[in-house]
């Protein structure tokens, strides 16, 4: 132990897992638990992507392919940007990663740099600011409120921006609110990051899972960005680990000398498989699902409220409802346990998203059948007594 890198020391644990673990161990008990706390889509992949991914490895097609991904495949993400967001991409500016987690780290390596800082929201995703902390840098939480949706703002970007900073770090929608960057705000953040000759990073894994015309994608308004997605959430494909960066052009080489020596590829199985995702069966699914995903939330929100839980921005997006709890306790933590052994819900406590009062806060995912939330709903609205 004593050879352990000091950045390790920086990455801290996983508080949802914790919770998932406490929740298995109940089950595994005999108890019935609702699982409202991963961030995992509760369909799998559609038929034409598992023909696709059967007939690859029929036809033995699992060579390594070029470092940033099946020449097709770039083509059809690039096309989906054109007929999806009405923005035109350059497939040579898609690199195909191995999920959106390598994409993070691929981008992180690029651009960041020992004793230099990101600026991200608080609350947002514990990973984001730990693959910074990989790179030793500074991920430096700024508070954000409700009245911004709980999102980086222009103003607040400059107001924090320091001599350290090098760029921002942003999530639309986000993990855990559910909350996106109005388009109009979003075009001032990245002007006066730009201004500043910083970076944005935006992560818009959940883009394609958004309700209300909210959500738009940052490479409408720059080609400069970074914009991660990947095909786990819209796309069902959590385990198959694929993701991608659109690269601004002078950067696209060094992304490429980056994955051929920290991954070489991302799997080519999985990237057979997608391309099935952009055909018109797979795309009328993934389109029913969102509407399904919607229906939920629409279901969730109101109910939970109905219990004294309140929400202080409806969700526009993803799968998450961000609870204020602090009607009923002082402690998220020991609330959601509490919750966890009483009722068998499982929650997730504020504690993984930012130090800006995590203890007024659970995270509620919605990525369950409409039969599990109302029976979620029945079981907290026992225990609470309403």
């Amino acid at each position: 132990m004593d050879a352990l890198a000091a950045r390790v020391a920086r990455i801290e644990p996983f508080h949802v897992m914790e919770v998932v673990k406490q929740a298995d161990a109940l089950e595994r008990a005999g108890r019935s638990v609702i699982h409202l706390s991963i961030g995992e889509p509760d369909f799998s992949a559609t038929e034409p992507v598992q023909r696709a991914a059967a007939a690859a490895i029929a036809r033995a097609d699992a060579r390594y392919t070029p470092a940033l991904g099946l020449g097709p495949l770039r083509e059809r993400i690039a096309e989906w940007y054109g007929t999806q967001h009405g923005v035109k991409v350059d497939p040579a500016a898609i690199a195909v990663t191995a999920g959106a987690s390598a994409g993070l780290l691929l981008t992180c390596a690029a651009l960041v740099e020992r004793d230099t800082e990101v600026l991200l929201p608080d609350p947002s995703y514990p990973c984001n600011r730990h693959f910074i902390a990989a790179f030793e840098a500074t991920a430096r939480l700024l508070p954000t409120v409700a009245a911004s949706r709980f999102q980086l703002d222009a103003a607040t970007v400059e107001r924090h921006w320091s001599a350290a900073t090098r760029g921002v770090l942003i999530a639309s929608p986000s993990n855990p609110t559910g909350t996106s960057i109005n388009p109009a705000e979003l075009r001032r953040l990245i002007a006066t990051v730009e201004a500043r000759g910083g970076f944005v990073i935006s992560d818009e894994i959940y883009l394609g899972l958004s309700y209300d015309s909210i959500a738009t994608t940052a490479l409408g308004i720059s080609d400069r960005v970074f914009a991660i997605n990947s095909f786990s959430k819209y796309f069902a494909m959590t385990g198959w680990r694929l993701g991608w960066v659109v690269v601004p052009q002078p950067y696209r080489s060094a992304f490429e000398r980056l994955a051929q020596n920290l991954y070489i590829c991302a799997s080519t199985v999985a990237q057979h498989a997608a391309l099935a995702c952009f055909e018109p069966e797979s795309l009328a699914v993934y389109e029913a699902r969102r509407a399904e995903f919607q229906r939920r939330r629409d279901f969730l929100v109101p109910a939970l409220e109905s219990l004294g839980l309140a929400v202080p921005v409806r969700p526009d997006g993803a799968f998450y409802v961000y609870v204020d709890i602090s009607g009923y306790s002082d402690d998220s933590d020991r609330f959601a346990s509490a919750v966890l052994q009483s009722t068998g819900v499982c929650l997730v406590p504020g504690k993984d998203f930012g130090v800006q009062a995590p203890e007024r806060y659970v995270r509620v995912s919605y990525a369950t059948s409409l039969e599990r939330l109302t029976e979620a709903v029945e079981r907290l609205r026992r225990y609470l007594g309403r």
